[in-house]
């Protein structure tokens, strides 16, 4: 048998570059916590927090570039959004928000930052390279929840108080159609095909679902959990699962998630969390469910596939929004 020969200069090469390289940065899920006026940053590897960062004032929504460079989070008090890098954790600079930004969305192209402003009933398009306004938006009164279509064409601004979800045309920044939704609308999402509108309903105890095409109602489903009263179940936040055959619906003071079979849209089971649970992001793998509990103020840890929780993790006060960092 013949030993091939080897280079003893490229194998000390290679060493060293392997001992460089080190270890491969695990995923990450972002929560940022209204009372403490921080995130909280899960190493999903670990379940645990690995770092606490200092943020402005009453922070809620938070959302990521499409490449991670930059962090997005609404500063409610300090009526500002704020860009951060994630990896010092540094303020780079805040963008013009107007008053009191709650929740906001980034369209797909990565440029334009549609913001809902509570306390001015408008929604506010930045264009975050400019960090110039490139329009507002008269909306209802208290908007919150904010979606983009996947194909950019259509932003959605839901409005509590008006109870409705307002239909905006991303080319010419007007209202093209209003639909009623049931008391208190928190939270909206297209499906990926663009098919559909999902809208939660706080008050109202339920989720409308709407034809995209007709912006008319197609379905709405409501939650019943025994032992709880009906006031407290209250839907804020939902995902839906990679193939969008399931949603998980967050229902704020009944403590719990609601799995929905999103074809039928019949509820299947509950799962217990923390309480008054607001938000939630996936893993990069969709296996692992992160919620926010804003009054235990902590996040609960679910397992997708066996629809149960499976870890609780103390964050700040009065956690609020979830970003997955990958």
């Amino acid at each position: 048998m013949t030993r091939q020969a080897t280079n003893p200069k490229a194998l000390f090469l290679a060493a060293l570059l392997s001992a460089s390289a080190g270890p491969a940065l695990a995923a990450e899920i972002w929560v940022t916590n209204e009372k403490d006026d921080t995130i909280s940053v899960i190493d999903i590897d670990t379940l645990e927090v690995i770092r606490t960062i200092p943020t402005g004032e009453r922070p809620r929504g938070i959302t990521f570039s499409q490449d991670y460079s930059r962090v997005y989070i609404c500063a409610s008090d300090s009526d500002t959004v704020q860009v951060m890098d994630p990896e010092s954790g540094e303020i780079l600079h805040d963008l013009p928000s107007g008053e009191d930004p709650e929740q906001f969305i980034l369209h797909p192209d990565n440029r334009r930052l549609y913001i809902a402003n509570e306390d001015d009933a408008i929604t506010t398009v930045v264009d975050v390279e400019t960090r110039k306004v490139i329009a507002q938006i008269d909306v209802g009164i208290e908007p919150e929840g904010m979606a983009v279509s996947p194909d950019g064409k259509i932003v959605i601004t839901t409005s509590e108080t008006t109870n409705m979800a307002h239909w905006i045309d991303t080319e010419t920044h007007e209202l093209f159609a209003n639909t009623l939704v049931d008391a208190r609308p928190r939270h909206a999402e297209f499906l990926k095909d663009g098919t559909e509108l999902w809208v939660s309903a706080e008050i109202g105890g339920t989720v409308s679902v709407f034809d995209v095409a007709t912006q008319q109602e197609r379905a709405k489903f409501g939650f019943e959990i025994r032992g709880v009263h009906p006031d407290r179940v209250q839907p804020v936040g939902f995902k839906l699962t990679e193939d969008e055959k399931t949603a998980f619906v967050a229902l704020g003071p009944s403590n719990h998630l609601a799995v929905v079979n999103a074809e039928t849209y019949e509820v299947e089971e509950y799962i217990l969390v923390g309480r008054r649970v607001w938000h939630m992001a996936f893993s990069p793998d969709k296996s692992l469910l992160f919620t926010t509990n804003g009054v235990s103020g902590d996040v609960t840890v679910i397992d997708v596939e066996r629809r149960e929780a499976i870890k609780t993790i103390k964050v700040g006060r009065f956690p609020w929004g979830a970003a997955l960092r990958p």
